[in-house]
């Protein structure tokens, strides 16, 4: 068992403030250590929280928090922190059902200022905290940490202009680890060292002397490091986020508490207006399975420790990812025409295997959700065929780009939405529960869902050749069904739905990937003797207006599903039916979706049990419906 004498001292940050420059960097390699094996057992974030131990020790050591208000971007790397702020019993329950979140939560705890799991919203917490304070609240500094990636998103730099026109009080520490910056320790030691015993000196100059009083090669090196983040050009004293009115400060070295600490104490003693403090890291840092990977490590299940080999199950059928980047590959080769757009997530969406053989035909604009809608619009109306695949809450926040620039203008974007329905581990920010309605609101929208693999190949060739304006897929994560693969897709009758099976008494209606569920629903109540019709709705915007119709006039009951919120599917299905007077008739109807409530974390069939969308929940409201009594004990809802 490895040994954490400073870590097991601590309760909370308030006892890292009598400890000495040393034991912290003591007590930082002892968090590294707890941070990996927790994740090991749990999987998680690994990387990222690797590589912010130091500066999550320091700004705790240095600053006043929870007073003073800490706000991780993303909040993927928060785990150190977790760890530091009362929470490191309960790391083991890190993103399990009834445990802790993988992000950062109110509820969860006084040191989480701020809930995240989206990226590139901290510098606006952190300015609306500032606000907080100076118009009397009874808070105190508040610091933002918001990595270089983030920090490419258009909301980072409006909260920038916002805060540097106030001029008020804040921290922003870039957490940049893109850039590898290791001076010769002595030199860049010495320099900071100086820097918080000096009894004199305003910010600004302690910022303007960082690079000059540093000896020449390393003076170079560190300039074209600024120079690189932040944009200044060359013989321009001025960088990007000055011209914004903060003071910047680096490039540091976020792995050397020697220069972190310094280097905030002196910040928090002289600051009167914003500063920036560019902080270079490892992403991975200390731990040579994470550094030595392609992603850094930044998304893992299970793993040993000692060898950083994850344990991951053999998949029973393909992935709808991997299904949609191959198909989506497949139909680029026979269109050139067929470009794609990912917001920083082309592993996570599949487009990196048609940017393996058409590198020049996918677009990554990073953390970016409305300009990469915007992008594709543009790329539309030039005559391309865009695919915009982003995930389903991500898309989210590209929403007004949608309405204005895609659907008001019928331009034929393909928007191929992944993280469909509820999606585990990373719980209700991740959850796709609300696109089939945001989108079902839009004139010119077609708006799909995939039942299963298959139907998503046929969905990606449908979509390449659907050119009279903007059209939707949607689909989860994790693996298919397991069915028979097309060669290639067929291209869908927009707006045509099908029966799967027939029977007499109760139709199931179901939009997407809950079909696997509705047809052991249909089960169920076939073993009780109620005859069951299984329909595949394929489309929500338009409508199968004759194959709804069909199944109200041929059933006692129907019974509209799908993996989304209230406000869907099946309220487009009972709007529909109204406007006709069609609700009054012998045939009842019920919706069933996910609860207007969020959903915490679990694994996703436990996640679908509490929504109450099992197939026993399926099957009693089917039969409730119908006023068939259940003859089976258990056939109840719940």
């Amino acid at each position: 068992m490895t040994m954490t004498p400073h870590l097991d001292r601590i309760a909370g940050p308030a006892d890292m403030r009598a400890l000495s420059d040393s034991a912290l960097a003591e007590l930082a390699r002892e968090v590294r250590n707890e941070v990996i094996a927790s994740v090991s057992q749990t999987g998680g974030h690994l990387g990222s929280s690797l590589g912010v131990v130091e500066l999550a020790v320091a700004i705790h050591a240095v600053f006043d928090t929870p007073r003073d208000k800490l706000v991780w971007d993303v909040g993927h790397q928060c785990y150190p922190h977790k760890i530091l702020t009362g929470r490191r019993d309960r790391m083991t329950s890190l993103r399990q059902e009834g445990g802790i979140s993988g992000f950062t939560k109110r509820s969860e705890s006084r040191f989480d200022p701020f809930g995240a799991a989206h990226s590139s919203t901290s510098i606006s917490a952190a300015l609306g905290f500032t606000m907080g304070r100076d118009l009397g609240m009874d808070t105190g500094d508040a610091i933002a940490v918001i990595g270089d990636g983030s920090i490419s998103a258009g909301m980072a730099y409006e909260a920038m202009n916002n805060a540097g026109a106030e001029g008020r009080r804040m921290f922003v520490i870039l957490n940049d680890n893109e850039m590898s910056i290791a001076p010769p320790v002595g030199a860049m030691s010495k320099y900071l060292s100086g820097l918080y015993a000096s009894p004199f000196g305003e910010m600004q100059k302690m910022a303007e002397g960082f690079e000059s009083a540093l000896p020449g090669p390393l003076r170079d090196h560190a300039r074209r490091a600024r120079q690189l983040v932040t944009g200044a050009a060359p013989g321009n004293q001025g960088t990007l986020f000055e011209s914004l009115g903060f003071s910047y400060i680096g490039p540091i070295d976020g792995h050397d508490m020697s220069q972190l600490l310094p280097v905030l104490r002196a910040a928090r003693t002289r600051a009167t207006g914003p500063v920036l403090i560019h902080v270079c890291t490892t992403k991975g840092k200390g731990y040579a399975p994470a550094e030595g990977a392609a992603d850094k490590g930044h998304g893992v299940s299970k793993f040993d420790p000692a060898t950083g080999q994850q344990a991951k199950g053999k998949p029973n059928a393909p992935s709808y990812t991997k299904v949609f980047g191959e198909a989506l590959t497949q139909e680029a080769a026979h269109d050139p025409a067929i470009v794609a757009v990912t917001a920083a997530m082309p592993s996570g969406t599949g487009v990196n295997i048609m940017a393996d053989r058409f590198p020049a035909r996918v677009f990554d604009v990073g953390i970016a959700e409305q300009h990469g809608v915007t992008f594709a619009a543009g790329m539309a109306a030039s005559g391309l065929k865009p695919f915009c695949a982003i995930y389903s809450t991500f898309l989210q926040r590209g929403y007004d780009q949608i309405v204005h620039d895609v659907a008001l203008q019928n331009l034929p974007v393909r928007f191929a939405i992944d993280r469909a329905g509820l999606v585990g581990a990373d719980g209700p920010t991740h959850a796709g529960a609300f696109d089939i309605g945001y989108l079902s609101a839009l004139p010119n929208m077609v708006v799909m869902a995939a039942s299963d693999e298959a139907e998503l190949m046929h969905m990606v060739r449908t979509a390449a050749a659907y050119d009279d304006g903007p059209i939707a897929f949607r689909y989860p994560r994790g693996e298919g069904e397991g069915v028979s693969m097309p060669d290639r897709g067929d291209v869908l009758e927009i707006g045509k739905g099908r029966i799967v099976v027939e029977g007499d008494d109760i139709a199931i209606l179901s939009f997407g990937a809950h079909m696997g569920e509705c047809v052991k629903a249909r089960a169920l109540m076939e073993a009780q003797g109620v005859s069951v019709t299984l329909a595949d709705a394929r489309f929500a915007k338009p409508l199968d207006r004759d194959l709804i119709r069909q199944l109200l006039k041929n059933h006692k009951a129907l019974i509209t599903v799908e993996q989304g919120s209230q406000g869907g599917f099946g309220a487009m299905v009972l709007h529909d039916l109204a406007n006709d007077g069609l609700l009054d008739g012998r045939c009842q109807l019920r919706t069933v979706t996910l609860p207007d409530r969020y959903i915490d974390q679990a694994a996703p069939d436990a996640m679908y049990a509490e929504a109450g969308m099992t197939a026993v929940d399926i099957a009693a409201t089917a039969m409730q419906a119908a006023g068939v009594s259940p003859r089976k004990v258990g056939l109840v809802s719940g």
